[in-house]
């Protein structure tokens, strides 16, 4: 049985991203770069779902520039087989990455889809649910628990209420959530094997799909600054600020 795990090359999530001062986009030069933590925790389930029997082969798939294929390199160490880079230097969105997924999927026909339920960098939370809508799979998002057996994924998801539980036939999407599990950290015997593993590189006209972009960003500002909070001396006047100040009641 073979998965497919996207990963993202994203900023580090310990780094204090800053606005370019043009306000075209966020400033990623000479910053920290990192897989991105949910695509971490999908590459990290996978990995036990091999290592107890019911996976054969885990396949690490980026799409982005060739920096990716740092990203691709960690996820070999932490445990993948091979890894494929779609490269192109376009800004990929959501719809585009769930098309590139598509088409790899229809070439590399894995019974399973793990990624992360988002990235840190644009918080889209999107490309599971695209590439699901896509392929005519069924999905599970926000998992907290994977069961794989008997040709069926049983997903535990986290949900407003609580849990919800679902099974899903093979093929299927799932993506993950932050407590599903807790990444291993990779080791430097890990990181030389992975040097010597296999890694393809594609592009999207190879896989004949168009990755233009069909949003355009205006304008990108730093939130705005929280003023100080002050002491009210009784409620009368806490209701007052509520009513007249915040406006909130």
């Amino acid at each position: 049985m073979k998965v497919l795990v996207p990963v993202k090359r994203v900023v580090d999530y310990n780094v204090k991203v800053r606005v370019k001062s043009d306000g075209t986009g966020v400033d990623i030069a000479n910053v920290k770069m990192s897989m991105n933590p949910f695509d971490e925790i999908a590459l990290e389930e996978a990995m036990r779902l091999k290592e107890a029997g019911k996976v054969t082969e885990v396949v690490a798939v980026s799409c982005g520039v060739t920096q990716c294929q740092e990203t691709l390199r960690t996820g070999m160490a932490i445990g993948a087989d091979r890894g494929i880079l779609v490269e192109t230097a376009v800004d990929l969105e959501p719809l585009a990455v769930a098309k590139l997924l598509k088409a790899l999927a229809d070439k590399e026909q894995p019974q399973l889809i793990i990624l992360g339920k988002q990235a840190i960098d644009d918080d889209s939370n999107q490309t599971g649910q695209m590439l699901a809508a896509l392929l005519g799979w069924p999905q599970a998002t926000f998992a907290s628990k994977v069961v794989l057996e008997d040709g069926k994924v049983t997903v535990t998801r986290e949900v407003d209420g609580g849990l919800e539980t679902l099974a899903l036939t093979l093929p299927a999407i799932v993506t993950t959530d932050l407590r599903l599990n807790e990444p291993r950290y990779v080791t430097l015997p890990n990181i030389m094997k992975a040097k010597k593993k296999p890694l393809d590189v594609t592009k999207p006209e190879d896989l004949g799909v168009d990755v233009t972009p069909r949003l355009k960003t205006l304008k990108v500002v730093e939130p705005a600054k929280r003023s100080a909070g002050f002491k009210v001396p009784d409620v009368a006047t806490l209701v007052a600020k509520l009513r007249t100040e915040a406006k909130v009641i």
